[in-house]
């Protein structure tokens, strides 16, 4: 008997070996799947393996390491390993910000690609900080968890292949490829970013960029650090990428701030996979979108997201967690995290910080009413969040307006319209739009109500917070205007926080319904049988032209509104019936009802990616041509041209209105990645705003005179003004505009030709 149980272990060992290696393959299943997923989309829209390839090993090595040690260094202790390793990206992309800004600053930027060692070494070296390579006592992650926040990646993934991956191949492959107007501009910034610090506006050489760019100097950091060309950077990489941290991102901070690993799991799918109740099929966007088409139309958005959503959590874990959640503290490390991500996300995107202040703000004025104390971490978070804004105002942004005023109800005004009618019937039809706004845009937030309603109206102070951040967002919207609808990103901004106290709700709901996990599995189903039912009805009856904003635009939302309260109705007068039949539906007809509400915005963005299909660039957005011939010249100008070189082109005009020039031409300096003297000046910051819009006319007409003439009129002494005073080495000019003047081949030499295009170098 001793033999044998000396000789047991021994023998156990292989079977222990190989049930402790296939719960190692399960738990990283997910993760795999997801990556195997990305990679054969990306395969799938044209992207090179090798910069799958590299750009997957600049992520890991050069985001995620460096900055999980630092983020492990800064915790008090583990709470999950996806939690560092998502918290942990976000802390490495502030790093990599500080480490290009030093270097490309200093002219060495060839050398950024070794900043993590900057890291790395004093991780290896310091006893004290080599125990975060290797740390125990994680809190394990539920497999369904794991695999629900797989499938939203997975799913908007999907969803950004048809809507973007595959409608912009990363280099135009013929004449009649178009653009959505602002993706040459956003190209344009990243391109200066790789050797600027801080990148000037790029169609206008010499002239500061203040603006939130810091987006577009982690896409240039990306291909300066990876070695991935940046246009595959920026049409193919990024975009996926940063999608994919904001949905890990929202599920683990909703998992750390509520408590519940599913309400993280059902924020992600609120924030990520849920539209708007707009059933317009990607076409007008009535008041604007959450996460649709602004996630690949303006990128910055998303990078902004990345570095709000850990600041949510490290300000909800400074003000002190709920009663009931339990999931460890940060620790004294939280305040520096904070500070870090408030100045990070100032030139993210400017719509971060103000919907922060406003939050801690009221979470501040609550606890001082209702409890009569000072909350004192409240105030802290506050007084650093406003000098994090001091600073942006002042230094990043240099007190520019960018044309945001105040202008209440801006968006609404024009559903409302101007025509005459009795001031009751105005202010019926004011409730009315202001209504479908909130329907629109926040009936995914709907899970708040049960939130508040089971607390009894009583939230504590981490729950203010999130509901500040969910009010502030809307209530900025609606009390300032941009000419540019810009104020939408207020909104945004406060979505992060919403979707959180959403789902934090919504869990509250379902605990309280005590379901089963069968009754869990069947109410999954039917809400996915239910979104594939509305999604299936629009895409058999689609929008198919653009109309303004005006009341018209906005009744097929009433009429689904009115159809599917009809049927919540009808369920509800049902419901006593079918319960005394059913038992078992006792008690759980609130969590069924959120639930349909929760999930009847799912069309959007099936709709969104349908309209991909039908309408060139992924959707009827505003869109500019962008020829292959174009492109190569600019191309060809990159190749053979020095980071510094300036270029001079006679394109400035996106097209000719009645005698005025649409100043949004960006394709040179965005395939060029080179500052022009003058390109198109529509989005230079001091013009946005002004009267006239995009066709507002140029600041400096002596420059844009010296610039057109030298194409017009080239002369020995014009174009010497142009090499000496203005720095340009470089003439662009494009036939299908204006043909050169047959002077200028005497005067300059011809580098490149296209017969569309020729490239000219001043001697």
């Amino acid at each position: 008997m001793t033999a044998v149980a000396a000789g047991a272990p021994t023998l156990d060992t292989p079977t222990r070996r190989s049930t402790r290696a296939l719960g190692q393959l399960r738990r990283y299943a997910p993760a795999v799947a997801v990556f195997v997923v990305l990679a054969a989309i990306l395969l799938d829209a044209g992207t090179p393996a090798v910069d799958i390839a590299r750009y997957t090993g600049y992520a890991l090595l050069g985001v995620v390491l460096p900055g999980t040690l630092v983020y492990r260094a800064l915790r008090a202790r583990p709470h999950t390993l996806v939690e560092d390793l998502a918290v942990g990206a976000a802390v490495g992309l502030i790093l990599e910000l500080a480490a290009w800004a030093v270097l490309t600053g200093l002219g060495l930027e060839q050398w950024l690609r070794y900043w993590p060692v900057a890291v790395l070494l004093p991780f290896l070296a310091v006893p004290r900080l080599r125990r975060h390579w290797r740390v125990r006592g994680y809190t394990p992650v539920p497999t369904g968890w794991a695999w629900s926040v797989a499938a939203v990646v997975v799913g908007f993934t999907a969803y950004l292949a048809e809507s973007f991956l595959y409608r912009n191949p990363i280099l135009p492959v013929g004449e009649g490829q178009a653009q959505y107007i602002d993706l040459p501009f956003q190209l344009s910034i990243a391109g200066a970013a790789t050797h600027q610090m801080p990148p000037d506006v790029p169609q206008v050489a010499g002239e500061p960029l203040h603006y939130h760019w810091f987006g577009f100097a982690h896409m240039a950091a990306a291909s300066l650090v990876s070695g991935v060309d940046l246009p595959t950077v920026f049409f193919r990489l990024a975009v996926p990428a940063l999608c994919l941290l904001a949905v890990v991102l929202v599920a683990v901070v909703g998992w750390r701030i509520t408590g519940r690993p599913y309400a993280g799991a059902v924020a992600a799918a609120l924030m990520f996979t849920i539209g708007e109740f707009g059933y317009e099929n990607g076409i007008r966007q009535l008041f604007g979108t959450q996460a649709t088409f602004i996630v690949w139309g303006s990128p910055s958005m998303t990078y902004s997201w990345v570095l709000l959503l850990p600041l949510i959590a490290v300000l909800a874990d400074r003000i002190g967690p709920a009663r009931d959640v339990a999931v460890p503290p940060l620790g004294r490390g939280a305040w520096v995290l904070a500070a870090l991500l408030l100045v990070a996300s100032t030139g993210a995107k400017a719509s971060s910080v103000p919907v922060v202040v406003a939050a801690l703000a009221l979470t501040a004025l609550v606890t001082l009413v209702v409890r009569r104390r000072l909350a004192w971490p409240v105030l802290v978070g506050g007084a650093l969040a406003l000098a994090a804004q001091g600073f942006a105002t002042a230094i990043l942004f240099a007190f520019e307006s960018h044309g945001v005023t105040v202008d209440p109800f801006s968006g609404l005004r024009p559903f409302v319209g101007t025509v005459d009618r009795p001031a009751g019937t105005t202010a019926l039809l004011w409730v009315a739009v202001l209504l479908a706004f909130l329907v629109n845009l926040q009936l995914r937030l709907a899970g708040i109500v049960a939130l508040i309603r089971y607390r009894r109206f009583r939230l504590e102070p981490v729950q203010v917070f999130l509901l500040g951040g969910a009010l502030a967002g809307p209530a900025i919207y609606l009390l300032v205007g941009h000419p540019g609808s810009s104020n939408q990103y207020f909104i945004r901004a406060g979505f992060a926080f919403g979707v959180i106290a959403s789902a934090w709700g919504y869990a509250e709901l379902l605990e309280r319904a005590r379901l089963s996990t069968r009754a869990r599995i069947l109410l999954a189903v039917g809400a996915v049988g239910f979104a594939l039912v509305l999604s299936l009805i629009q895409l058999d009856h689609p929008a198919t032209v653009y109309a303004a904003p005006t009341w018209d635009v906005l009744r097929p939302l009433f009429w689904w509104a009115a159809a599917l309260g009809g049927l919540a109705v009808l369920g509800a007068l049902l419901w006593p019936a079918l319960a005394g039949h059913w038992p078992r539906l006792r008690g759980r007809g609130a969590a069924i009802l959120l639930t349909g509400v929760l999930v009847a915005g799912a069309p959007g963005l099936v709709l969104d990616a349908a309209a991909g299909r039908r309408y060139p660039n992924g959707g009827a957005y505003a869109v500019v041509p962008m020829p292959q011939s174009r492109v190569d010249a600019a191309r060809w100008v990159y190749a053979h041209s020095d980071p510094d070189d300036i270029v001079a082109t006679n394109v400035h005009c996106r097209a000719m209105v009645n005698g005025y020039c649409d100043a949004r031409s960006f394709w040179l300096s965005a395939y060029t990645e080179r500052s022009v003297l003058v390109e198109g000046w529509s989005f230079a910051p001091r013009m946005v705003g002004l009267p006239g819009g995009p066709y507002a006319p140029f600041w400096d007409q002596e420059r844009l005179r010296a610039n057109d003439e030298a194409f017009t009129a080239p002369t020995p002494d014009g174009l010497a003004t142009l090499r000496d005073r203005y720095g340009v080495r470089w003439l662009v000019a494009d036939r299908s505009v204006e043909q050169e003047s047959p002077d200028l081949s005497t005067l300059a030499t011809i580098r490149f030709d296209n017969g569309n295009l020729a490239v000219y170098e001043l001697p």
